[in-house]
C-alpha cells in the first residue's frame, strides 16, 4: 500500500466515521445500580437441584453401561 492509498483509507474513515465529543460518557453513574442488581440477585435462592434432563442423560448413561459393559472404561477416560 503506497503513500496515496493510505491517505485516501484515512480520508474514507475520516468521512464514515463522526467525531467524538469530549464529554462521551454516560450521563449518570452505573456502579450503584449495578451494585443494587448484584445485591437482588444474590438474595435470590439459588437453584441447584437436577433438572429432568440431566436425569434423563444419567439413567441413559447408566443403561449405556449395563447393556454394553465394555464402555464404562471410556467413559471413565471422559471424565
Amino acid at each position: 500500500m503506497n503513500a496515496h492509498d493510505e491517505d485516501g483509507m484515512k480520508n474514507l474513515l475520516r468521512q464514515s466515521l463522526p467525531p467524538v465529543d469530549g464529554d462521551a460518557g454516560p450521563e449518570r453513574d452505573l456502579w450503584p445500580a449495578m451494585l443494587r442488581r448484584l445485591d437482588v440477585e444474590s438474595a435470590a435462592p439459588a437453584f441447584s437441584g437436577w433438572t429432568v434432563f440431566d436425569g434423563a442423560l444419567l439413567a441413559g448413561l447408566v443403561g449405556v453401561a449395563v447393556l454394553f459393559p465394555a464402555s464404562i472404561p471410556v467413559f471413565l477416560y471422559y471424565l
